[in-house]
């Protein structure tokens, strides 16, 4: 892994924004895999106010809670589509369809998106407790797309986007670790002292399910951009 400190997460948008557009200039990129959430804005935003041109590329979002319609304020297509999609258009954006019941059936069709449009590029946040996409303590490093009840914290941590915490969906479908790691590139973002624990687990500690970033220390091109609270606890 390469670790890259920045001063907070403007820096660390304007950073991860300069890896993008080096590889684009390669002309090798045509899926770009992506998050939701706050971490990535400072992203986003570079990314909107940048020349660069997506017309020709796909993207692939990592997840996507169960219930909510694309236009519901709270899912994850309003937030691309706001932060990204309407401002700068790809040829094709790929998200889970939150609205399908039949959980085994979108997740089998998400699994082919994933297996049709090869991530070159993929960025992560990651959750207090070690959580990417939103695979959990405990999930399968081997797993692909599945629905996922979401932990009281990761359901505490996103209740501050919800009128009240009732609102708060329990179950998302969720971009498997195996088919995070198949990316070719991973980016992975982390800012402030409310990750810093699980970035020192992520980088330092055993590779284990119980730390499902942990699975990060298997692939062979990471960059990890974090700012200093975030870094604090890395020897």
């Amino acid at each position: 892994m390469k670790i890259i400190k920045v001063k907070d997460s403007v820096e660390g948008g304007k950073k991860a924004f300069e890896i993008i557009k080096e590889e684009m200039a390669t002309g090798n990129v045509k899926t770009l895999g992506l998050a939701t959430g706050s971490t990535p804005e400072t992203l986003y935003k570079e990314l909107v106010a940048s020349d660069l041109d997506f017309t020709n590329m796909n993207s692939v979002n990592l997840d996507e809670y169960v219930g909510l319609e694309s236009t519901n304020d709270q899912s994850y297509h309003y937030f691309m589509k706001k932060h990204l999609f309407n401002e700068k258009p790809f040829n094709h954006n790929y998200l889970p369809d939150g609205t399908v019941t039949d959980g085994k059936k979108e997740c089998e069709r998400y699994d082919q998106v994933i297996a049709e449009n090869p991530i070159d590029i993929q960025i992560l946040g990651i959750g207090e407790n070690g959580h990417i996409g939103f695979n959990e303590p405990g999930a399968s490093f081997e797993g692909t797309t599945s629905e996922v009840e979401l932990t009281e914290s990761t359901i505490e941590a996103n209740s501050r986007n919800f009128a009240k915490k009732e609102d708060v969906p329990t179950h998302a479908y969720s971009m498997g670790i195996k088919s995070i790691l198949q990316a070719k590139k991973i980016i992975l973002l982390a800012y402030g002292p409310k990750k810093a624990e699980a970035i020192l687990n992520t980088i330092e500690g055993p590779m284990t399910e119980d730390v499902p970033a942990s699975a990060l220390q298997s692939h062979s091109d990471v960059i990890v951009i974090v700012d200093e609270a975030a870094a604090k606890d890395l020897k």
